[in-house]
């Protein structure tokens, strides 16, 4: 799939950058998202699971859940979600339910992939009310992954780890 770029899409991204960088400054898994509807950022967020031991805090869902109190309704039909790193199962179901028109992510996570394109779920007709999305993959893969934690050493291949989040051999907790 072509990455399909919209004038704002780069200024939008550097947005959810910020939020990725807040996420590591928290020594979260730095993910950043923001929502734009009509031309302007109405909800930021960044991962919170570790500050506030919920599984679910993930930048996305944050972000969904602040544009629906942003626009005083669960559709968000309309709005483009930018985020650093590509969604993962759960984040990708919110927004089909969420009926988000458009995902911009940064960086491709590995293994995440089954998410959005096996089977392609984000980006084909959806068989909640038949609401059509478009999805952008990879937009601005080398800067999102700047921010994309390395496993430390002795820790099973692919996890993004911080020494916090999880414990490891040789590597000591904060």
């Amino acid at each position: 799939m072509a990455v399909l770029r919209e004038p704002n899409d780069e200024a939008f991204m550097k947005e959810a950058l910020k939020e990725a960088r807040m996420a590591l400054q928290a020594e979260e898994v730095p993910v950043g998202a923001v929502i734009v509807h009509e031309g302007r950022v109405i909800a930021r967020a960044h991962n919170q699971r570790e500050t506030l031991n919920d599984p679910t805090a993930h930048a996305e869902m944050i972000a969904i859940t602040q544009a629906a109190a942003a626009l005083d309704r669960w559709r968000l039909s309309g709005c483009t979600l930018y985020v650093t790193l590509e969604p993962c199962t759960m984040c990708a179901g919110a927004m089909v339910l969420a009926r988000i028109d458009r995902l911009v992510y940064g960086a491709e996570g590995r293994g995440r992939r089954v998410a959005l394109q096996h089977p392609p779920r984000f980006a084909a007709q959806s068989p909640v009310g038949g609401h059509k999305r478009r999805l952008s993959r990879g937009m601005w893969g080398p800067p999102a992954r700047l921010l994309r934690p390395q496993a430390p050493r002795g820790c099973l291949p692919g996890v993004a780890a911080t020494a916090r989040q999880y414990p490891c051999p040789g590597v000591p907790r904060s």
